[in-house]
Formats: structure tokens, C-alpha cells, sequence
């Protein structure tokens, strides 16, 4: 479980009291009866659903009942901002990576570390079928 803080109500509360509502920031055609069935059909029921940053849209269904946004890391879960309707996100994809090549940190997409990062032994290189080899001879 993981604490969401509401904007509207400014408290950081349980992840129960809220329902995810899919992707943030799509814009509704400015003319939709002029659309094609296939445009139509791309707003209505295509989302975007990376691993790593996304953007998504939020109610605090058993609190004040607003909608808002948060920030958050797919992957990890890892919130990184709420904020109300209308506002623009200070943390993206790309903010993240401009400020992990200002640390040193290189990264990979979806901001897992590629570069540096070693296993704590060299059994954990070998492939699977091999290790349960070496630990069942180690366990006879």
C-alpha cells in the first residue's frame, strides 16, 4: 500500500481512499462529429501505458471527490507529484533524465541504471540452468 497526497485536501492518505482513471492530458477533439470512426476510436479507447514516468488521472473517491493528477513511476511506483486539474506536471520522463546526466547517473529508458551496477557475485551472471546446477552439487 502507498500514501497518495491529494491536492484539493492537502493529506497524504491511503491509496484505498482513491481510484486511477487512466491517462492524463488527452485532449478532446475540437470538432469530434468530424472525426473519422478510426480517430474516434483512437480517443475513446487508446492510451498510452509506458514502464517508467506517466502521467495519470485520479479521484479521491472516498474524500473530497476531485479529480487530479499524479506522476508517477510505472515500474517502481515510486509517486513523484500530485497536482490539481489544469496544472502542468514539473516532473517528465525527460526532467528525470536531465537530472540523472547532471549527477553522474547514466540511465537507462524507464530510468533503470545500467552502467556500474554489478550483481554481488558472479553466480548471479551465469544463466539459470547453470546455477541450479552448481547449487544442487553444492547441496549434495
Amino acid at each position: 500500500m502507498f500514501y497518495i497526497n491529494c491536492p484539493y485536501c492537502d493529506e497524504y492518505r491511503d491509496e484505498e481512499e482513491f481510484a486511477p482513471k487512466g491517462q492524463a492530458h488527452i485532449a478532446r477533439p475540437a470538432e469530434p462529429e468530424s472525426c473519422s470512426d478510426e480517430e474516434w476510436g483512437a480517443y475513446l479507447f487508446f492510451r498510452d501505458n509506458p514502464r517508467g514516468v506517466h502521467h495519470e488521472l485520479w479521484v479521491h473517491a472516498l474524500g473530497c471527490r476531485k479529480f487530479f493528477n499524479i506522476t508517477r513511476n510505472s515500474a517502481s511506483y515510486e509517486i513523484f507529484e500530485t497536482y490539481r486539474m489544469g496544472e502542468q506536471p514539473q516532473v517528465t520522463a525527460q526532467s528525470l533524465a536531465d537530472k540523472a546526466k547532471q549527477s553522474g547517473a547514466q540511465a537507462a529508458d524507464g530510468g533503470w541504471q545500467t552502467v556500474g551496477s554489478r550483481p554481488e557475485n558472479e553466480t548471479l551472471n551465469k544463466s539459470s540452468d547453470t546455477s541450479d546446477a552448481t547449487s544442487k552439487e553444492g547441496t549434495a
